[in-house]
């Protein structure tokens, strides 16, 4: 065959491999999947099949993995078996919170518990201080979860002070994103260091295909978390990292990360350690359920109520997006939402506008710049929808980040945890949020909140459709892409 005769092979080939990918995805992407998100797969194969198609094979599902999927379930059977036995806490607040318990129970296994004390730290400093003092007086174990972790100046006097608990025999446990850690300028180094020590760690969704080790490469654990002694705990927002994140352009520019933490003391403490213990599960293969004892946490008379919610592509539920949604719905006159990626789908876009519209006073807080391009103007195209329903959107100034993530309901509920409320928290990320109610528990989440506004600048509706059509191009653009999920 002569080399005209193969070329015109090749291309009749090509043009039937063309039509056969576009048909196919047209049956197949709908399946299962958001019409969204459907869509958004269906207009990138259409336009570009063969490379569109490539794509999709590499990021198309959120398939963990057999063997990963298979512990899972069986960590969240034994969970729910193990709670299932625990009688209910009595639920005191507003009509809806205790339908709202039951949503939770039912999607994460972790009841609403009373008898909680909850502290605040919206300093960078003062939560890794505080979490560095708790693990010094450590005596039987600590827990330790981070989506990004490094060794630098910081998080030094952290991590020496595992190093000494390890030394003095505390068992210690580490987790850390292995995607989103080694993107930090010294992972090496930091992992090197990590096996000179007795802390006894392991990777989360690794990546390493030499080592057997693969899945879908933006599937992230993105939560944030530490136990000690299964008697206090501490999860929220932040990484174990310089407010810089160790980035020079970071630091040429002034830019630091806001965060904010919460420390509990209380029963809840072991249902953040039953989050840990499952993902410890998952990545080494051992148990630790019989550590988790309720006789290790201190019931407090005076404390609050509390829930625990993990969430994560094992679940088909999208748990963290029907809490918060549910939440939004029952607000009757306030609602305060700060994340650093507000990148909803249609139930939160249609939850939050629709709280608006209706009379609740709604205020979303988000950066004024963007550390992330593509999520930036993602984010941005929402506005326009959000303003003209009547929320309120405040821009955290820069060279800040503000990347705090947590809401209030009227003056009943909060929520804080490792969630944003984008795609990705709901659909890629493995997140864990804390329900708290009771108290001046909220009261304390509106100081925050209005820490925020007091340095802030409101977007106004006809500013913003001002703004150059090259930037209104790139938005939508952008939007589409978060669709593909």
């Amino acid at each position: 065959m002569d080399l005209q005769n193969v070329a015109v092979v090749a291309g009749f080939a090509l043009v039937v491999t063309d039509y056969v990918i576009k048909f196919a995805a047209i049956g197949v992407l709908p399946g299962n999947r958001k019409p969204s998100s459907a869509m958004a797969w269906l207009i990138l194969i259409l336009v570009i099949p063969l490379a569109g198609f490539v794509v999709f094979l590499f990021l198309g599902r959120t398939f963990v993995g057999t063997k990963r999927l298979a512990r899972q379930r069986e960590a969240d059977d034994a969970l729910r078996a193990a709670t299932d036995r625990l009688a209910p806490s009595p639920v005191e607040g507003p009509a809806y919170l205790s339908s709202i318990a039951t949503l939770g129970r039912n999607l994460g296994a972790l009841p609403l518990q009373t008898g909680n004390r909850i502290d605040l730290y919206p300093g960078y400093g003062e939560a890794i201080t505080a979490m560095t003092e708790a693990v010094a007086g450590a005596t039987t174990s600590v827990e330790v979860e981070f989506y990004i972790a490094a060794w630098d100046e910081m998080t030094a006097p952290f991590f020496e002070a595992l190093v000494a608990a390890a030394d003095r025999g505390v068992t210690v446990r580490f987790l850390f994103d292995h995607m989103g850690s080694r993107s930090i300028p010294g992972h090496r180094e930091f992992v090197e260091r990590l096996e000179q020590t007795s802390i006894r760690f392991h990777r989360m969704l690794p990546v390493r295909p030499l080592h057997g080790q693969f899945q879908r490469p933006d599937l992230r654990n993105h939560r944030k978390l530490l136990v000690v002694d299964g008697r206090v705990a501490f999860m929220g927002s932040q990484n174990l990292i310089e407010p810089g994140y160790n980035k020079a352009k970071n630091h040429q520019d002034n830019r630091e990360y806001v965060e904010l933490v919460a420390r509990v003391d209380g029963p809840s403490v072991n249902a953040i350690r039953a989050v840990f213990a499952k993902d410890w599960y998952i990545e080494s293969n051992e148990r630790m359920g019989e550590e988790i004892r309720p006789s290790s946490v201190t019931h407090h008379d005076d404390g609050v109520a509390a829930q625990v919610l993990p969430s994560g592509p094992g679940y088909t539920t999208e748990n963290n997006l029907r809490l918060f949604t549910a939440l939004i719905y029952s607000a009757q006159a306030r609602v305060s939402i700060a994340s650093p990626y507000f990148v909803p789908d249609e139930p939160l876009l249609y939850a939050v506008t629709t709280a608006a519209r209706r009379g609740v006073a709604v205020e979303l807080f988000v950066s004024e710049w963007g550390d992330q391009f593509m999520v930036s103007h993602a984010q941005c195209s929402y506005y326009q929808a959000l303003l003209e329903s009547g929320v309120r959107i405040f821009l955290y100034p820069a060279p800040w980040v503000l990347h705090s993530k947590h809401f209030s309901i009227d003056d009943d509920v909060a929520v804080i945890g490792s969630s944003n409320m984008d795609m990705r928290s709901f659909a890629l990320n493995y997140e864990v949020s804390l329900m708290v109610t009771g108290g001046d528990v909220v009261a304390r989440f509106r100081e925050v909140e209005d820490g925020y506004r007091a340095i802030s600048r409101e977007l106004l509706l006809p500013e913003w459709q001002q703004r150059p059509r090259r930037q209104r191009y790139l938005d939508n653009t952008m939007r589409l892409t978060s669709a593909l999920q």
